[in-house]
């Protein structure tokens, strides 16, 4: 009877590890992405089921060694060697190969030193299991020093007809650069951003383009750089909603917010020069909170966050502004765009394990009465200027709890373009005319805010 006791333990514990050998080895292998950006690079590995890591950084030369468990060497893991590309900032190259029977073993070469992130991501929408190596540069980018090399370059490339020097205006940029190049001077953190209210004699909004010549007025000058953040949703990881055709979301907002940020960058108001800043300029994931610690870094006036809707119906269709609640929803409709929008983070891939996510989202929630009071009348003149080019959603401005609007001292609105779940509206978003007339009526909509709501004439303190 012991015997046969003993004997069945055995076999047990012989079926109980072939099991776990079997089901490492069973990993597949689905699908291997490379999101290169400035701001970091992302390697994915899609797998079936969850996949277990050990990994080594080296200094010299700058890489990353991974040894990937219950794992064999296939046709996907291959591929990620040919998808590096050499405009990657992060990511010099990737060797792949069969470290043990059961191990798979991944050098990423680095062009420079970075600080890693590596964690796995549960099965969300159309995605299974996922292994995330995030490349971040060991000295992260300054979204201000990044605003201040467009500028320069702006100013270096030459003009048809340049100023006069006494009709120049005056660059707080270039004064910043300036302090910068003392020894020891460090950014300020971001000052509160404070208006003039409508009470007083509002500057005239200048679109400084031949089919809107300058208007002379008396008015003086803010003698300031105007800063617009533009915030293209989703990115990377997250494609956004996609259409019947197959048109992503994060695709045509990228191109929209670029074409926007031309129309900006060569604008006034008042006489001072505005500014755009992108939250991403290509195809990769930002974490919400992220995007809004950008626009507050840049001490942005304004934040615009650019979208494409969608819904279950084909039916549904035209453009909505939104700018954020402090309480309940404006409408049922408002709250459902909310919840969707506010799980960008969960598709795109954001590590939980960063300590200090919780914190910075606790910051982000110190939204004042008075920035939605702005907002709102921000999403009023964009919805006034939509409607002169397209079939609106909703008349007025709807409100909710939108996690990428929480900036506490900057205006802020989220601007659902078109129904892209909508054929029609699709085949439109695709169109460069109907891009087009959409920037100039944002454009139209950011100047109209202004001319009611001047921003102070102050230097940035930063």
């Amino acid at each position: 009877m012991r015997a046969d006791r003993r004997r069945l333990v055995k076999a047990g514990l012989l079926a109980l590890s072939l099991g776990a050998a079997q089901l490492a080895r069973g990993a597949n292998m689905l699908a291997v992405r490379i999101w290169p950006a400035s701001d970091y690079s992302r390697v994915t590995l899609e797998s079936d089921t969850a996949l277990k890591t050990r990994q080594t950084l080296i200094d010299s030369p700058p890489r990353l060694a991974v040894d990937i468990e219950g794992l064999e060497l296939n046709a996907a893991l291959r591929e990620l060697v040919g998808k590096v590309q050499a405009s990657d900032p992060n990511i010099a190259g990737i060797r792949v190969g069969q470290f043990n029977a059961s191990t798979v073993r991944l050098v990423i070469d680095l062009k420079r030193p970075i600080a890693p992130q590596v964690f796995t991501l549960q099965p969300v929408a159309a995605y299974a299991h996922r292994l995330v190596l995030d490349l971040y540069p060991s000295v992260a980018a300054d979204p201000l020093e990044q605003l201040i090399q467009e500028r320069v370059s702006a100013k270096a490339a030459p003009t048809a007809s340049p100023l006069p020097p006494a009709a120049q205006v005056n660059d707080p940029l270039g004064e910043l650069m300036a302090r910068q190049s003392q020894a020891g001077t460090k950014p300020a953190p971001a000052a509160p951003s404070t208006r003039k209210q409508d009470f007083e004699p509002a500057p005239s909004a200048v679109l400084d383009n031949p089919n809107h010549p300058p208007r002379t007025v008396n008015t003086p000058s803010t003698d300031r750089l105007i800063v617009i953040a533009l915030d293209p949703g989703h990115g990377g990881e997250d494609p956004g909603a996609i259409g019947p055709g197959g048109t992503r979301e994060k695709d045509v907002v990228l191109k929209i917010a670029q074409m926007l940020r031309d129309r900006i960058n060569a604008s006034s108001v008042g006489g001072s020069p505005m500014r755009a800043y992108l939250t991403r300029d290509a195809d990769f994931f930002v974490p919400l909170q992220v995007r809004v610690q950008k626009a507050r870094r840049v001490q942005a006036d304004l934040f615009v966050s650019i979208h494409a809707d969608a819904f279950f119906t084909p039916q549904a269709s035209g453009a909505s502004v939104f700018a954020l609640s402090q309480g309940a929803a404006s409408s049922s409709a408002a709250r459902w765009m909310a919840q969707k929008e506010n799980k960008a983070d969960l598709i795109g891939g954001i590590n939980l394990g960063v300590q200090d996510a919780q914190v910075q989202r606790a910051l982000l929630d110190m939204s004042t009465a008075a920035q939605i009071k702005d907002s709102l009348q921000l999403g009023s003149s964009l919805l006034r200027e939509i409607g002169g080019v397209g079939r609106l959603h909703k008349p007025r401005v709807e409100q909710a709890g939108f996690a990428v609007l929480k900036a506490p001292d900057i205006p802020s609105v989220l601007v659902e373009t078109a129904f892209i779940s909508n054929p029609q509206e699709e085949e439109k978003l695709r169109s460069d005319a109907y891009q087009k007339q959409l920037t100039d009526a944002l454009m139209r909509g950011i100047l109209q805010y202004f001319s009611r709501n001047p921003p102070l004439a102050r230097n940035r303190s930063i």
